[in-house]
């Protein structure tokens, strides 16, 4: 028995609707009905009947008014950040970070759960994601309001049946069909099956995984320094290197949602190897985990310089703490001047890789803006962000690097569990309807 198609075609326009709607709300509320329709080309009629289902749903409620001229005070409307949570989830190569945040996207907790191995298996991922969740469900790591106060309307315990729904950055690439798939060679995963498994270990909440890179493109595009960019790059430096391309406000994907793997982008023919197995990847040069081998090869020939930073290599190293490595390597750098000692001159040869790789990114895609991200990219950046502009001017043409402005990050170190807390969110958006109703 076919489906009639009006009625599909009416829903259809009542969700399209919906979503214009409250995406409207989420991104530029609080707004008058006035407003909204002048701004979605809506009649005022069917925004009056859309906002009226969406205070009935419980999504929107009334936010105070605003003086109109002459008549009588327009009401004013938002998105409710008590209707529920969303929770993402950011799967790294020392731990899995889980935080909590209202729909207004305010972080209210985080935990971070260390993970025994660089390469954990899917099950040790699973236990420490799903121990997570229940952590700040219940009310470990809540953060206090921006004033210092304790929350008095949002209780400091939530129900996992007001999670709207779990968003999970991954460091590899996500295979969308009736099972999603992870393929993370760097953790050494291949079409782990990582909703289905967390489902098993008793997660009722709807789940969505995309690609650590991707999601926090999603947040530097909603929240952050790709704001307002059509055509975006957000490049992410952290022990290993990923990048997301925007192309007209969307990440661009690729046939299976590989795109995007600049870290494996030849810079070097026969030159490093790299983790992935390939010889000469840009990966190979600035992620942070090859910096630090780099140093060490350099330390190990001895012709090293004492560098004048108190700072144990081999110990820090050994104890994954990559973050205090990089951040002394880079302090050790810029105390000598240039090429007066081994710190300074892996530091800038590492920019000039890190430029070439994004002159190459200039050159393919010809962005009107490239972000960079991730840890190590803001330890670099905040020391070294014109000289990275420079070494990429020197790599890409001349027409679009006069296109382009090249940006730190705003997000901090937490972007890519904020980016996967938007999978759900982009999902309810673009739908109008709570992915819990499915």
């Amino acid at each position: 028995m076919g489906m009639d198609p009006t009625r599909t075609t009416t829903r259809d326009i009542r969700r399209q609707n919906r979503s214009a709607l409250l995406s409207k709300l989420f991104f530029d509320g609080p707004r008058s009905r006035l407003e909204l329709s002048q701004l979605t080309g809506l009649s005022s009629a069917t925004v009056s009947t859309v906002t009226a289902e969406l205070i009935d749903d419980l999504l929107v409620v009334e936010a105070g008014q605003v003086e109109s001229n002459g008549g009588r005070p327009r009401v004013l409307l938002r998105v409710d950040p008590a209707y529920g949570y969303v929770i993402g989830v950011d799967v790294g190569e020392t731990g899995v970070a889980v935080e909590l945040f209202d729909l207004s996207m305010r972080r209210r907790a985080t935990v971070f759960r260390p993970l025994a191995s660089a390469r954990p298996t899917p099950a040790a991922v699973v236990a420490e994601v799903v121990a997570g969740i229940a952590a700040v469900l219940t009310g470990v790591g809540w953060l206090p309001d921006a004033d210092g106060a304790t929350d008095l309307i949002a209780p400091k315990s939530v129900d996992i049946a007001n999670i709207i729904g779990v968003g999970i950055g991954v460091p590899g690439i996500v295979e969308h069909g009736d099972v999603v798939l992870v393929h993370a060679p760097t953790i050494d995963w291949n079409a782990v099956p990582l909703a289905t498994m967390l489902a098993e270990h008793g997660l009722t909440a709807p789940v969505f995984i995309g690609n650590g890179a991707k999601t926090q493109a999603q947040a530097e595009m909603w929240f952050g320094a790709a704001r307002g960019a059509r055509h975006a790059v957000v490049a992410l430096v952290g022990s290993g290197v990923g990048a997301a391309v925007i192309t007209d406000g969307e990440p661009y994907q690729g046939f299976s949602s590989s795109a995007g793997e600049w870290g494996h982008t030849m810079l070097v023919y026969g030159g490093r190897a790299c983790r992935c197995g390939a010889r000469g990847c840009l990966e190979a040069y600035v992620g942070a985990e090859s910096i630090l081998d780099r140093y060490a090869e350099v330390r190990r020939s001895g012709s090293a310089a004492a560098g004048g930073d108190e700072v144990d290599w081999a110990a820090a190293i050994d104890e994954v703490d990559e973050a205090a490595a990089i951040a002394a390597l880079i302090r050790a750098a810029g105390k000598a001047p240039a090429g007066d000692s081994v710190e300074a001159a892996l530091i800038a040869e590492t920019i000039g890789y890190l430029g070439a790789g994004i002159g190459n990114l200039v050159n393919m895609f010809n962005p009107e803006r490239v972000v960079l991200g991730g840890w190590a990219g803001l330890a670099l950046g905040n020391a070294l962000l014109p000289q990275i502009r420079a070494a990429a001017r020197q790599h890409a043409l001349a027409h679009p690097y006069g296109q382009v402005s090249i940006e730190l990050s705003q997000l901090g170190t937490d972007a890519v569990a904020l980016g996967a807390a938007t999978l759900p969110l982009a999902e309810f958006l673009a739908k109008g309807e709570d992915p819990r109703d499915r």
